[in-house]
């Protein structure tokens, strides 16, 4: 299809010729998907008109003017491995919106199994003996974990810390951009050290578990563009839960849980941590690809 006269092309023909860029690329299967997300941020069609029923409407309409060089831009970033996340600073997950850059972890959506965990958790607790449970979220990045809880229980106390000042500014934006900026206490610093002395009736962690000796198998928009902070835990991966296993079981109360999740090939190793710490109920949830993606257990 040739460009449309005067030198500005229609929006389809934009799609199409990027497209055709893209699927080069390391992930052709997401080349017209990413193109159509890249034009809409060009074009700045954001929500709630950023979607493709709006692309369908307009795609005989001439560009912008001055959106192909930024648009050609982005694409060319995207072809170099930087994930579109990235590139448009959104990401979704558990239904919700956050913001992200390059200091903090992209929400995966793996990890909304160990947010259902914790919500049915905190549900159990609620009609025993914790009305209002005390959550806290160890690690939290972009603050995606503590936010889609604090959404989904109005009546937990949700905590969240981290060692990343960059990432805990991502975390409380994401929790403001949601409306639950007075809900979330953020606290800088390692594991669990920032409240130390406090007790908790759930501690929920995504933590980093990917082995070094596996970084140069990850794809380059993980390993070139993700932090490495939060993504790597010594050789065999298991460095972080060696010392976060031991500090959630004194930071729980008694009938406390909590829940992690892991990496593949870890759940044995991550069992005994747990076990030899004198956490009981140990139980594995599996993801959609039926491999153990989130352990809970019970501090007795």
């Amino acid at each position: 299809m040739p460009p449309a006269p005067n030198d500005r092309p229609t929006l389809r023909y934009a799609l199409d010729e990027a497209q055709k860029v893209l699927a080069e690329g390391a992930h052709p299967e997401h080349a017209r998907r990413d193109t159509e997300t890249l034009l809409l941020h060009a074009l700045r069609k954001n929500a709630p008109d950023a979607n493709l029923a709006w692309l369908i409407a307009h795609d005989n309409a001439p560009k912008m003017p001055n959106v192909g060089p930024e648009f050609r831009a982005l694409v060319q970033r995207r072809l170099a491995g930087e994930p579109i996340q990235y590139i448009t600073g959104e990401a979704e997950f558990y239904g919700l919106p956050f913001h992200a850059n390059r200091d903090v972890l992209i929400p995966r959506p793996e990890t909304e199994h160990l947010v259902e965990k914790a919500i049915a958790l905190a549900q159990r607790l609620r009609l025993t003996w914790a009305p209002s449970p005390r959550i806290v979220d160890v690690g939290t990045g972009s603050g995606a974990i503590a936010v889609a809880l604090a959404h989904a229980l109005p009546f937990a106390a949700i905590t969240a810390t981290d060692i990343s000042a960059a990432a805990l500014a991502v975390a409380k934006a994401n929790a403001a951009r949601n409306g639950f900026a007075d809900r979330i206490r953020f606290f800088e610093g390692d594991l669990l050290g920032p409240v130390v002395g406090e007790h908790f009736d759930i501690v929920v962690s995504n933590p980093p578990y990917v082995p070094e000796s596996d970084r140069a198998t990850l794809d380059v928009e993980v390993r070139d563009y993700e932090p490495a902070q939060a993504l790597f835990a010594g050789e065999d991966g298991l460095a972080v839960y060696r010392r976060l296993i031991p500090a959630a079981f004194r930071a729980l109360g008694v009938g406390g849980f909590v829940a992690l999740e892991i990496g593949y090939g870890q759940q044995e190793a991550v069992q005994a941590l747990l076990a030899d710490e004198g956490f009981s109920g140990i139980e594995f949830t599996e993801d959609l690809q039926k491999i153990p993606r989130v352990v809970v257990a019970r501090r007795p």
